[in-house]
C-alpha cells in the first residue's frame, strides 16, 4: 500500500476538489483507494457523504464515526489508537471522516514531538498515531493506495501526518502567493524529514510500527489556469514559468534548469482547466464531474466538458501512478 498526500501552504487552489476527483478516477481505473480527510475542515467527508449521513455522524457525542475516534483513547491517556470506521463510498473508495475536533490534538501533537528525542514511548504512540490508523484501516480494506486530504498550513497536525506518506503532490495556481507557499513547503519538508529522522533512530519499542519519514515530492498541479488554444493565457505564464526553477531549488533542492518552464518541466504533473459551472452540477448530484450524464443537466458545451475533464484526470492518475511505479 502507497501513501499519497496531496498539500500546499496556499489555500484556496482546489485541493479537495482535486483529491475527490483524484480518488474517483483511480476507483474507476480499477483501483482500490482509501480516502483519508485529515484536514479539520472536513471537507473531504463532505463531498464524499450525503447531508444525512453528514447529521447522522457530527451529532454523535461519543463514539463518532471519524478519525476522532481512533485517537480519543491516546487524546484522553488511557490506551492506544483505536478502531476507526471506513465509509464505503463504493466498491473501491473507502473514506477515514474527518473531524474539527482533530485541530484540538494539535497541542499535544506538538509537545510530544519534543518528548520524541528522549526516547519517550508515549510520545513516540501519539506522533504515529495517524500513520498506524491508516495503515490498518488501508490493510482491512484492501486499499492499493491511500490518498490525504490536509489543512494548508505547517502545524503539528500536518507534520505528523506528512512524515506519515510516501509521496507528496503540489496542487497549487499561478501566483505571487503559491509560489511562496511552493517556497516554504520546500523548506518544511526538509526540516520535519531530518527531525523526524533524528527521532526515528531514538525509538525503543521494536513491536511499534512507525513511518519511515522518506517523503517523496512527485511534482506539482497548475490549478485553475485559463486557456487559449491549449496553452495557459500570457497573465498566468509570468508566474507559471517561474515554478519549474522554484520547485527544483526549494523542494527537489538541486540546481535549477536554466529555460525550463511549465510546458517542458517533467515535475507539472498537469495543467487543470477551471470546469466552472460543472463543478456545482456535480456537487449537487454529487459524483465527480467527468461522471456527468445529460440527464443530470451535461448536455451540449457542458458534456464535451464532461469528456475534456475525464480524458485530463485520467492522464494525471497515469502520470502519478508512473512517477510512483
Amino acid at each position: 500500500m502507497k501513501t499519497i498526500i496531496f498539500f500546499n501552504n496556499k489555500g484556496g487552489v482546489g485541493k479537495t476538489t482535486l483529491v475527490y476527483h483524484f480518488t474517483h478516477m483511480m476507483a474507476e481505473m480499477g483501483t482500490k483507494c482509501l480516502a483519508v480527510d485529515l484536514d479539520p475542515q472536513s471537507n473531504l467527508t463532505a463531498m464524499f457523504l450525503p447531508d444525512e449521513e453528514l447529521e447522522r455522524i457530527y451529532a454523535q457525542d461519543f463514539n463518532r464515526e471519524t478519525l476522532i475516534s481512533g485517537i480519543k483513547p491516546l487524546d484522553r491517556g488511557v490506551g492506544d489508537i483505536a478502531e476507526v470506521k471506513v465509509h464505503q463510498i463504493s466498491a473501491y473508495i473507502g473514506l477515514l471522516a474527518g473531524d474539527l475536533e482533530l485541530s484540538l490534538f494539535e497541542d499535544k501533537l506538538s509537545a510530544n514531538w519534543s518528548k520524541c528525542v528522549d526516547q519517550d514511548e508515549a510520545a513516540f504512540r501519539i506522533i504515529s498515531s495517524f500513520y498506524r490508523i491508516i495503515q490498518i484501516q488501508a490493510e482491512k480494506f484492501g486499499a492499493e493506495y491511500c490518498i490525504i486530504d490536509v489543512g494548508p498550513n505547517f502545524g503539528a497536525l500536518n507534520r505528523a501526518t506528512i512524515i506519515s506518506a510516501d509521496y507528496v503532490v503540489v496542487p497549487m495556481a499561478a501566483d505571487l502567493f503559491s509560489l511562496q507557499g511552493l517556497k516554504n513547503l520546500g523548506d518544511r519538508l526538509i526540516t520535519w524529514k531530518t527531525e523526524w529522522s533524528e527521532r526515528y533512530s531514538r525509538n525503543k519499542t521494536p513491536d511499534l510500527v512507525l513511518p519511515h519519514g522518506d517523503i517523496k515530492p512527485i511534482g506539482y498541479i497548475v490549478m485553475q489556469h485559463g486557456i487559449k488554444e491549449r496553452r495557459p493565457v500570457l497573465s498566468y505564464l509570468k508566474w507559471a514559468n517561474r515554478i519549474p526553477a522554484i520547485f527544483e531549488e526549494f523542494v527537489l533542492k538541486i540546481p535549477a534548469t536554466p529555460n525550463k518552464n511549465i510546458e517542458n518541466d517533467e515535475y507539472c504533473l498537469a495543467l487543470l482547466k477551471h470546469y466552472h459551472s460543472l463543478i456545482p452540477m456535480a456537487m449537487e448530484v454529487r459524483k465527480p464531474i467527468f461522471l456527468l450524464k445529460p440527464a443530470d443537466g451535461a448536455i451540449g458545451a457542458h458534456y464535451q466538458a464532461v469528456l475534456s475533464a475525464k480524458k485530463d484526470f485520467k492522464q494525471l492518475v497515469e502520470i502519478i501512478l508512473s512517477k510512483i511505479d
